[in-house]
């Protein structure tokens, strides 16, 4: 049987592997990868604790689609500045991206 704890291991394994691909990389294209990894760390957590510690109400899940949405503006609004970048100067190097310093 699988339990809470396998759950919360397969969301530490997906976090700390998306803290390292984040941290690591200096395109922007991974770390944003990175990130989407760990946002679905935290969906498994919520969704593995609605379904162990309250399975009657849905409030797990409607916090899971409130970070979708969140993660899907996120990449929208990443790329188009890659995007941005990209065509401006010809590289997609994350230390490029010093442009939006005022």
């Amino acid at each position: 049987m699988i339990g809470l704890t396998h759950y919360l291991f397969l969301a530490l394994l997906l976090f700390c592997i998306g803290l390292f691909i984040a941290l690591s990389r200096r395109n922007p294209i991974a770390v944003l990868m990175g990130v989407e990894l760990m946002l679905n760390a935290v969906n498994i957590n919520l969704v593995a604790f609605n379904r162990f510690l309250n399975p009657e109400v849905a409030v797990g899940y409607v916090f899971v689609l409130l970070i979708m949405v969140v993660a899907a503006a996120e990449v929208a609004v990443g790329l188009a500045i890659v995007m941005k970048n990209y065509r401006e100067r010809g590289r997609s190097d994350l230390s490029d991206i010093d442009w939006l310093k005022w």
